[in-house]
């Protein structure tokens, strides 16, 4: 099943708007007035039910440039989580050691929780476009002849309580992608290791 974003629009917007209204002090409201409240963000098993998706069709698409965790169908984006990234964020990870994130189309090795990240979901770092991209930065003298290439990248949360290391946007993994554990859950059980697909783009 293909969906496009026009043949659902009015779907989309209702569940899955995420935002929060702030709600109007009852003593300060005029007698007739319609007090806001604040909206609960849908589940994304609720908005993947709804919509029918077949869960083997997600996959999920970082950029780095705006801190961005997509969950995608085809070219829908079902939601976006604020995520963040190495403490070198800019560039394609080069080498063990770097703090980079990697860009590149991926999978995932594997995922396990409890963590003491919350969930450890790993990435198919190094792959064979990564393996290829760091032979050919070594042979131009990009990085030392005797790097190496490094490994154990993944998807993670955070200690309990503490969002704000997301909220921030302050990047401070050794090339992880955090997520705030509310959010990684949502997408933990979406993951099938060896068979979704993950994007890093710049």
């Amino acid at each position: 099943m293909i969906f496009r974003a026009s043949i659902f629009p009015a779907l989309l917007i209702g569940l899955l708007s995420c935002g929060n209204v702030a709600p109007i002090k009852e003593s300060a409201a005029p007698e007739n007035a319609v007090v806001a409240v604040a909206k609960e963000r849908v589940p994304l098993a609720q908005v993947l039910d709804s919509l029918k998706v077949d869960p083997q069709k997600i996959w999920f698409l970082v950029m780095k440039s705006k801190r961005a965790f997509k969950v995608m169908v085809d070219s829908t984006e079902l939601r976006v989580y604020p995520c963040v990234l190495g403490e070198q964020p800019v560039g394609d990870k080069r080498m063990q050691g770097d703090k980079r994130t990697p860009e590149g189309t991926f999978t995932f090795r594997s995922k396990r929780r409890p963590h003491k990240w919350h969930v450890f979901i790993h990435i198919d770092y190094p792959n064979a476009e990564s393996r290829r991209r760091f032979a050919d930065r070594k042979a131009s003298g990009e990085i030392p002849a005797n790097a190496a290439i490094g490994g154990e990248v993944g998807i993670h949360g955070v200690p309990d309580g503490m969002d704000e290391w997301i909220t921030t946007g302050q990047d401070w993994t050794f090339g992880c992608i955090a997520l705030k554990n509310t959010d990684v859950d949502e997408i933990y059980p979406l993951i099938t290791p060896w068979k979704t697909k993950l994007v890093i783009r710049p």
